[in-house]
This record gives C-alpha cells, sequence and structure tokens, in this order.
C-alpha cells in the first residue's frame, strides 16, 4: 500500500504526500495567524481549492504562478484563475477527475463563496467539499459546511478512511454537530478543522473528541499546527 503523510498546517490547510506528489489544500498561510510556514516554501504539485472566500483561498494565485502547479477547484474559480494564466482543472459538484494520478471526487458543502480583490467581489461558485482517492485511502476535507444529510450518502458512496471537518462555528459546524457528522462518515480517522484561527471561532477540540468517542471507536486525531500521520 502507498504511504500517505497528511499534515495540518493550520486553519483549513493541508498538505498531502503520496505516489511522489504534493497536494495542497486551501493555502491560506500569509495572513494567517497561525501560520508556521510561508507560502513561498511550499511546493505543491496540485492545489485544491474548496471555495473563494480569503481564509481558504489564500496564497493559491501567487503559489501557482511560481510552481506553475495545477489547481482544481470549481468551474467558477478555475475561469478566474485562468485570467490569470494559472493551470486548473475545473469541476463542478459530483464530478470526478485524475490529476497525477490522484483521483478528486468534488462534494457538496452548505456554505457560500466569492472571490475579493481590490474591493471587488467575484462569484465564486459552490463552497465544495472533496474527496481525494490516492489508492486505497480515500480522504474526505469537507470545508467549509454546515451538517447537512447527505454526509450519509458521502460515507456510502466514497467511504472515506479520513474525515477532516471545521468545528469553528458561527461560519461552519461547531464541535457537536462536527461529531454528529462523524457518526453519519464513519470514517476510520477523524480529524477537526477551521478553529481557534481567530476569535470568532474559538472552540475547545476535546469537545469534539469527547462527543465522539461517547458512541464510537472511531480515531480522533487532534493534530498540532505542523503535526502529520501516516495513512
Amino acid at each position: 500500500m502507498e504511504k500517505v503523510e497528511l499534515t495540518w498546517l493550520s486553519h483549513s490547510c493541508f498538505k498531502i504526500e503520496a505516489l511522489g506528489k504534493t497536494i495542497l489544500i486551501d493555502p491560506f498561510i500569509t495572513d494567517n495567524p497561525k501560520a508556521e510556514v510561508k507560502a513561498d516554501d511550499l511546493e505543491p504539485d496540485i492545489i485544491a481549492v474548496t471555495h473563494g472566500h480569503s481564509d481558504h483561498f489564500g496564497d493559491t494565485v501567487s503559489i501557482a504562478k511560481r510552481t506553475s502547479c495545477t489547481v482544481v477547484c470549481i468551474h467558477e474559480i478555475s475561469q478566474y484563475l485562468k485570467q490569470k494564466g494559472i493551470v486548473t482543472s475545473g469541476m463542478n459538484i459530483g464530478g470526478n477527475i485524475e490529476v497525477e494520478g490522484i483521483r478528486f471526487i468534488m462534494t457538496d458543502a452548505r456554505h457560500s463563496s466569492s472571490i475579493d480583490e481590490s474591493g471587488w467581489s467575484f462569484d465564486g461558485g459552490k463552497a465544495a467539499g472533496f474527496i481525494i482517492e490516492i489508492g486505497d485511502v480515500s480522504i474526505y476535507h469537507a470545508g467549509d459546511t454546515s451538517l447537512f444529510g447527505d454526509m450519509e450518502l458521502i460515507s456510502k458512496l466514497y467511504r472515506p478512511d479520513v474525515a477532516i471537518l471545521p468545528i469553528g462555528g458561527r461560519y461552519t459546524m461547531d464541535p457537536k454537530d462536527a461529531a454528529l457528522a462523524v457518526q453519519m462518515l464513519r470514517p476510520k480517522i477523524a480529524i477537526p478543522m477551521h478553529y481557534n484561527t481567530f476569535d470568532l471561532i474559538a472552540q475547545d477540540p476535546n469537545v469534539f473528541v469527547n462527543n465522539i468517542k461517547s458512541a464510537s471507536d472511531i480515531d480522533v486525531k487532534i493534530l498540532e499546527i505542523g503535526g502529520s500521520i501516516i495513512l
């Protein structure tokens, strides 16, 4: 089985290393008060963007221009990036594509999306999540979302080994809702994200852990910033 290394770079930004490739999800680095890396130090082959909000879209443009990597994203963001000369692989909810031997399936998310630039706001299409399939390993990154019933369908269709879920509340699920999402998704491993970056999304991740542990044997990993797990 191919080794897959998953690293949390803070907020919703994760790095996946597998098959000799590096995937970066939601590269919000430069304006991220919790980030411990610099955008210029990241060398992804692929960037996956869940939606256009600045705390997810982040450094996508600068990193993609510097590295000539492919950006996997929803159609509207793809069109925006193409105007900047960036290589994209656009898709939409329910679609799936293969890039560099890695399969990306775009899932629904219940959230908004826009791209803000120089005082203007552009249509970011729908917010989304991703199932990322690398060999036998399936990773679900939910993006920003509320709890929704079709998480059970995501479980049935894709059987994610890992579920990465927002717990910050206010703009997304809180820890209790995210714990219920875990019960619906039934992954082997659950990882919280999108919390404690700013005061507005301050949360205790142990609330998430305790709500899962009371009703499940699912392995919950609270990663430190820069922390990794091998799948």
